[in-house]
């Protein structure tokens, strides 16, 4: 529990240092201590900081998956932008369902927000080992439907 505690306080202090771009200045930079350590504090009392709510273990595993997905939305955009291009007879929208392997409600999370992620997919519903999502063409929905994302899902989940 403390390594949780003090990563979270870590990572919103560099956060927040980040995106503020105020590091020296004398009254800014004691109130964003202050915020993250209110922050830290509430998220502690609510009992959320654990190991699904702050996963430090899908650290490594993000270094290989996050790339992966970000090629697999760059290669949807395209194929949505080839359909677009191409008139509203190439449209062909539908609604699938494929079956979620992953072991926690984490991995599931993260396998469909992965869909909605990619262009030309929203899911609508997930539930226990199925994910219902929309595709806007037969093409993205077999490109689900082979499986591999969610194979990426499930080995990026790392739960045996």
């Amino acid at each position: 529990m403390l390594k949780y505690t003090v990563s979270l306080a870590v990572i919103m202090a560099i956060i927040w240092l980040l995106f503020s771009g105020m590091w020296t200045h004398p009254i800014i930079v004691p109130l964003g201590a202050a915020s993250v350590l209110l922050t830290v504090y509430l998220a502690t009392r609510m009992k959320i900081i654990d190991r699904e709510g702050h996963p430090l273990h899908l650290l490594v595993p993000s270094l290989k998956y996050w790339p992966w997905l970000l090629m697999e939305i760059s290669k949807s955009n395209l194929i949505v932008a080839r359909h677009v291009l191409a008139g509203k007879n190439s449209i062909n929208p539908r609604m699938a369902r494929v079956k979620a392997s992953q072991k926690t409600a984490l991995g599931r999370t993260i396998f469909a927000n992965s869909i909605t992620l990619t262009p030309g997919t929203v899911t609508v519903h997930v539930r226990d080992n199925e994910i219902w999502f929309y595709a806007l063409t037969e093409e993205i929905e077999q490109g689900l439907k082979d499986g591999e994302m969610d194979r990426r899902a499930t080995e990026f989940e790392g739960e045996s």
